[in-house]
């Protein structure tokens, strides 16, 4: 065990020195990103600690993957696979735990170390007898992937937005809305496989605007519901309404055009700073948009003619 966890450290260095970055400088960077935004989160909203969690479980899904799991109760058993997964979790978890200790939030701190254990302890079934129907098209694979396996953050998110309605809670609704968007943009974080980027015969300029506009249609159609609903109980809050949800299309496009600017890759660390620094100041993101889309053509002109 020791052993995976020295080599998961070394993969990360090497990631960080692709990136041109020394691997020391790179997690004081990283920490300190991390505390300036957390502490910018707590002073701008009232719903930071639920905002905290959803960040923090949305990381910690990713470690949960399916194969990846079967991979680690092959190679390592299913015993240490478990404490493999527990320790995993809640290393991943230690930035946002601190931050909650700091805040003397001790409720959610405990909320969420017992979140992350039991998603750590939770077995799934690698194969379904049933299909879950989705909205969208097979062409669009991040939504239909992503909706099923995330479907239930959406059911969640419909249900905040009726309590926000019936305990007159506006700020809730908005809360309810970024869940949809947010979770729609973690489907564009991990970059798929080559092929299916060249099957689609399209110029780099092309392909990137065809999926922004799949990525803003599809969005929108899960957060219409929401945004009708908040619309008619709130009218009198309907532009900081359409204010979220055009800045939420704008951040969906960052995320795009950041995974492509590093495709085949990961996305490194040079574009996640500023993602972060234009969740600080989202002006950035009219400098940000246009420089990551011309990296991201000039990436994908090798697989796209």
């Amino acid at each position: 065990m020791k052993e995976y966890f020295e080599l998961q450290v070394k993969m990360s260095n090497r990631h960080l020195k692709d990136a041109g970055i020394h691997p020391l400088l790179g997690y004081v960077g990283l920490t300190a990103l991390f505390l300036g935004l957390s502490v910018y989160l707590f002073q701008s909203t009232d719903f930071a600690p639920y905002i905290y969690l959803l960040l923090a479980l949305s990381m910690i899904g990713n470690l949960s993957e399916k194969r990846r799991t079967e991979f680690l109760r092959i190679c390592f058993g299913d015993s240490s696979m478990k404490k493999i997964r527990i320790c995993e979790n809640v290393m991943a978890s230690l930035p946002f735990l601190a931050f909650l200790l700091y805040q003397q939030l001790f409720a959610y701190m405990a909320l969420l170390l017992a979140l992350v254990i039991l998603l750590a302890l939770s077995q799934f079934k690698t194969a379904m007898a049933w299909t879950l129907w989705t909205p969208f098209s097979k062409r669009p694979f991040e939504f239909t992937i992503g909706f099923r396996n995330t479907f239930y953050l959406f059911i969640l998110a419909y249900g905040l937005a009726v309590v926000a309605v019936f305990l007159d809670n506006f700020n809730m609704g908005i809360f309810a809305l970024l869940i949809v968007f947010i979770t729609s943009l973690f489907y564009h974080s991990k970059a798929e496989n080559e092929y299916y980027v060249w099957a689609f015969h399209l110029k780099p300029k092309a392909f990137l605007l065809r999926k922004i506009k799949t990525a803003i249609l599809f969005s929108t159609l899960l957060a219409l519901p929401i945004a009708l609903l908040l619309s008619f109980f709130f009218y009198p809050n309907i532009g900081i309404i359409l204010l979220f949800i055009g800045l939420s299309w704008a951040f969906l496009i960052s995320m795009i055009v950041s995974k492509y600017s590093e495709y085949p890759n990961e996305i490194y660390l040079t574009p996640s700073i500023f993602l972060a620094l234009c969740l600080w100041f989202p002006p950035f993101l009219l400098i940000f948009i246009p420089y990551f889309f011309k990296k991201s053509e000039h990436r994908l002109s090798r697989l796209l003619k």
